[in-house]
C-alpha cells in the first residue's frame, strides 16, 4: 500500500484543512475506487470562529451569485492534523489488504466559493457512500464519511 501524505509546508491559518482519500482495491464490481473522506459532522461554533473573509476566494463561477455556505462547509468536513494521522492509522492498521494507496494533503486555500461539500453529494446507482462508523468494531472518536463514484473506475472484468 502506498502512503502519499503532504503535510502543509506553512501552518494552515485554521485548525482543519487536511483532505484524506482511499484508493480501494475492489468496490462494488469496480477496481481502484477513490473514496474521499469527510467529517460529516462539526462543531458550530468552531465555524464561527473562523474569518471567512480570509478563507474563502473568489467564485468559481463569476457569473452567477456566489452563496458561501457550501465552501465553508468543504473546510468543517476536512480534517485537523490530529484527526487525519488519527484516521490513517486506523486505516492502515484496519484495512491494510484491501488499500493500495491512501492519500492525504491540505486543501487549497483560499477555498473557491461556489463548491459543493461532499456531504451535500447525493447518493444513488453510481455515487454511494460508506459510513465507516456503522461497520463493527470502528473504534475512532468521531465519524467518518468517504464519497465514491464508480463510473470514474473500472469495472472488474471477471475470467468466463
Amino acid at each position: 500500500m502506498k502512503l502519499n501524505i503532504i503535510d502543509s509546508q506553512d501552518k494552515l491559518p485554521t485548525k482543519k484543512g487536511y483532505a484524506i482519500s482511499l484508493i480501494i482495491k475492489k468496490l462494488k464490481g469496480y477496481k481502484d475506487v477513490e473514496v474521499h473522506l469527510f467529517l460529516p459532522e462539526w462543531d458550530d461554533k468552531e465555524a464561527l470562529s473562523y474569518d471567512w473573509s480570509k478563507l474563502l476566494g473568489d467564485p468559481i463561477d463569476r457569473n452567477a451569485p456566489a452563496d458561501p455556505t457550501g465552501s465553508r462547509k468543504v473546510l468543517m468536513e476536512s480534517f485537523t492534523l490530529e484527526e487525519r494521522d488519527i484516521v490513517l492509522d486506523y486505516m492502515k492498521k484496519r484495512y491494510v489488504s484491501r488499500l493500495s494507496a491512501i492519500n492525504s494533503r491540505p486543501l487549497d486555500l483560499p477555498i473557491p466559493m461556489g463548491l459543493i461539500p461532499l456531504c451535500e453529494i447525493p447518493e444513488d446507482d453510481d455515487i454511494g457512500c460508506i459510513r465507516f462508523e456503522e461497520i463493527p468494531n470502528y473504534n475512532l472518536p468521531f465519524p467518518v464519511h468517504g464519497l465514491y463514484i464508480l463510473s470514474q473506475h473500472e469495472p472488474i472484468e471477471e475470467n468466463i
